[in-house]
């Protein structure tokens, strides 16, 4: 049988192990010349290179990527994959934009083949740009989820996807009812959830389109198996908001919704939240709820401004997402530079650090995975992303003059896009590799 020995990854490492705005320099690890040392798909130790080099008592397969920087996967915690056709179609409001091109983009994926073909693109498109995990909707189709799934494994990465559940206020074409999501969901999770690196998430699209019953319906598939995620929208827009209020008059707020039926709790994603009070935003801290801030999207769309003092204030789970295909990219460079852009709108400054703590450690615990990806931690799982600091000829005139690594990371959000990305890693494989960027 052949020996095979652990791979060593030279380069210089940054993971997290906290939020940095709480515990500051505590809260994140940095080898200028590090090492990580990966066996059948899992990390095994990191540090600094010379001396794990030196401790190793056998052979390894050095790979020396000496000059860029290594950190765990991209986790982008709110996207669309069967929007990505109408990615930058122009000029419309939220509940317009729906209407006008995401609803008629949805219902294509009623054909298998369709789905299986923007699946195989989509998926290949985030290890392109660097993103190992992502909690992803579907459509309302079977098809679209178990494309998505069977895509995801043949690549072993671990993404979340959950059918969406609509019953009102959508096109016929798009429209169940709270049964037959209910039958369908219990089929998906039974075939996808936990199998190998796939995980189900309940996916009502937003309040809007799901009536009490089917409202009910998402509750007890949370119920019947509790490790499931819970992933929806939430005052996203404010005629979304007034809508939402009236059919549901009952209600209090738009988050009282769906407290009335039992979806918020630690296992709940909620994107957006852009029009929260404090008294919306105490709740859902108390409930350990989680923030998708998808600042991309919120500034395409004139959505509003996303008040990340606050978030930070009641201590919400806040991550970072791209929302395509509202949002204009992929990549999760880009989205943290747009976050950046938000909070200065607000006096606020994001600072480098925690951006990539959002985009890593901050997504994994979110999404309930901090024990398997986000992070170095030996025995989590190996994934994660090669970055060029010099991938083009202004980003490497610019790193010229950066002095220390915030200045170097905040040029390389800023000004980084997917030809940062060199190489991308899922379990310890390499499944995407810059080739035909010259800078790489």
């Amino acid at each position: 049988m052949k020996t095979v020995h652990p791979s060593v990854y030279r380069a210089s490492i940054l993971h997290f192990l906290s939020d940095p705005l709480l515990d500051g320099d505590e809260a994140y690890e940095y080898f200028e010349d590090g090492a990580l040392v990966v066996d059948q798909g899992k990390v095994i130790q990191l540090g600094d290179a010379q001396t794990l080099l030196a401790q190793l008592d056998h052979p390894a397969n050095l790979v020396d990527l000496r000059g860029q920087l290594i950190i765990p996967g991209f986790i982008d915690t709110h996207l669309h994959y069967p929007q990505i056709d109408i990615m930058a179609s122009h000029g419309e409001a939220l509940l317009d934009w729906l209407n006008r091109y995401t609803f008629p983009a949805e219902q294509a994926f009623k054909d298998p083949r369709h789905a299986l073909e923007t699946a195989n693109f989509f998926v290949d498109e985030l290890l392109k740009n660097g993103t190992t995990t992502a909690a992803v909707f579907g459509t309302v189709h079977k098809t679209s989820v178990n494309a998505f799934f069977e895509v995801s494994q043949a690549r072993n990465t671990r993404m979340i996807c959950g059918q969406v559940m609509m019953d009102r206020n959508a096109p016929r074409a798009l429209c169940d009812t709270a049964t037959q999501s209910y039958e369908d969901s219990s089929e998906l999770i039974s075939k996808w959830h936990q199998n190998g690196r796939q995980q189900y998430a309940v996916t009502p699209r937003f309040a809007i389109t799901s009536s009490p019953a089917q409202l009910e319906v998402a509750a007890q598939l949370l119920k019947d198996t509790p490790s499931l995620l819970l992933q929806t929208h939430l005052s996203e827009n404010k005629d979304e908001i007034a809508f939402a209020l009236k059919l549901f008059p009952e209600a209090n707020d738009y988050l009282d919704i769906y407290e009335r039926y039992g979806l918020v709790n630690s296992n709940s994603v909620f994107a957006h939240a852009l029009h929260l009070n404090d008294d919306q935003c105490q709740r859902l801290g108390a409930q350990q709820a989680k923030i998708a801030f998808c600042p991309s999207s919120n500034l395409f769309l004139g959505s509003g401004l996303a008040d990340i003092k606050k978030f930070d204030t009641h201590n919400l789970g806040l991550s970072l997402a791209s929302d395509v295909g509202a949002g204009t990219r992929l990549s999760m460079l880009h989205t943290m530079a747009e976050a950046y852009k938000v909070c200065r709108l607000q006096n606020y400054s994001l600072d480098a650090l925690r951006s990539f703590y959002l985009a890593t450690l901050a997504g994994a615990k979110a999404l309930g995975l901090e024990d398997k990806v986000g992070s170095f931690r030996p025995g989590n799982e190996a994934d994660f992303v090669v970055l060029n600091y010099d991938a083009t000829s202004l980003m490497k005139r610019r790193q010229v003059q950066c002095e220390d690594l915030p200045d170097k990371l905040f040029a390389l959000l800023m000004l980084g896009d997917d030809r940062s990305i060199t190489s991308t890693y899922v379990a310890g494989k390499r499944v995407y590799h810059a080739d035909n960027n010259p800078h790489a």
